[in-house]
Order: structure tokens, then C-alpha cells, then sequence
């Protein structure tokens, strides 16, 4: 018994003294990512053509990828109420709780008007099945020099936009959409 005061006593001590603290009161964000939800863009100067776009599932967060001829381009891309249809205005209905719309100043077509990219399904670019965040991935069209893509994720969660160099004299516009905020 006499034991246990005195480990009571120390431990009131330590506390006392401040050697014992508490945790931090605020938790750090899911896998440290900062991101953000409002629309990115980036105003790389490239003349490039779309040639494909592919999907990835990664630990936090689930990646898009959209495949250049060349060098990077410029891009915008933003959560909307709606993904509509480049040149017409339609609305294209997409899966999920928001979507994103993309916006990459490069066009599907080459200078002679051939396909560089022609998805054998529009409303289904890349099997997301089973992904935590994507739910589908859409064409919106391409026109004007402009493609658009339609992403419909879970909810409105922050993403990040960059280009990477490669592979060869191509390049790639990245979206990754996180898992949680």
C-alpha cells in the first residue's frame, strides 16, 4: 500500500511540475494533405493533343490522369452543380455526390482533325469501381481546342492539380482527389 502513494504522489508531482502534458487539442488532417476545394488552374504554354486518360487508386487519395502528345498545357478545374456537354450546353449526367469538371486547353483531334483519343465508351473513360473517392469518369467533349472530362466523386473533397514531364516529348495534367478531409 505504501507503494501506491507513492506512486500517487509522483505522479501528482509530475503533473504539477507540467512534465506530464496533453496532446495536441486539434487533429492533424487526413494523411497531412492541405489541399482545398476551390478551382486550380495553371497556365502552361504547351500545344499538345489529348491521347488518354487513366485512373489510380493510391493510399489517400485516388488519381487522374490525362495523357499529352507533348508539352504541358493549360488547365482549369473546379467543382460544378452540373457536367455539361462542350459546345451544346447539354447536361451530361454523372455519378456521385459533386463533380469536377476539367478543362485542359488541348484537343482530342490533331491539326488534320484525327482522333488522338477516342474512348471506346464516353461515359465511362476508366472503370472506377470499387475506388473510395471516383465514382465516374466522362467525356465532355472536345471543341474549340478545349477537352473536357466530367469526374463524379463521392463529395466535395479537396484535390490538388499538377503536370509532370514524360514519358518521352509528352506530358500529363494530374488530378488526385483525397479519401476525407
Amino acid at each position: 500500500m505504501k507503494k501506491f502513494f507513492i506512486w500517487l504522489a509522483a505522479l501528482m508531482l509530475a503533473v504539477g511540475l507540467g512534465i506530464v502534458v496533453q496532446g495536441p487539442a486539434s487533429a492533424a488532417p487526413y494523411c497531412g494533405l492541405t489541399w482545398g476545394s476551390l478551382a486550380k488552374s495553371g497556365q502552361d504554354t504547351g500545344t499538345a493533343s489529348v491521347t488518354n486518360v487513366r485512373t489510380g487508386r493510391h493510399y489517400c487519395f485516388d488519381r487522374l490522369v490525362v495523357d499529352l502528345n507533348g508539352p504541358a498545357v493549360a488547365y482549369t478545374v473546379q467543382y460544378v452543380p452540373r457536367i455539361e456537354q462542350e459546345g451544346s450546353g447539354l447536361p451530361i449526367p454523372v455519378r456521385g455526390g459533386a463533380r469536377l469538371h476539367i478543362s485542359i486547353k488541348a484537343p482530342s483531334y490533331d491539326e488534320n482533325g484525327n482522333a488522338t483519343y477516342n474512348p471506346a465508351d464516353r461515359n465511362e473513360l476508366s472503370n472506377v469501381s470499387g475506388y473510395q473517392t471516383f465514382r465516374q469518369v466522362v467525356s465532355a467533349g472536345s471543341f474549340e481546342g478545349y477537352t473536357s472530362l466530367g469526374l463524379g466523386v463521392r463529395a466535395r473533397l479537396p484535390f490538388r492539380v499538377f503536370t509532370l514531364d514524360g514519358p518521352g516529348s509528352g506530358s500529363r495534367v494530374v488530378i488526385d482527389v483525397a479519401h476525407y478531409w
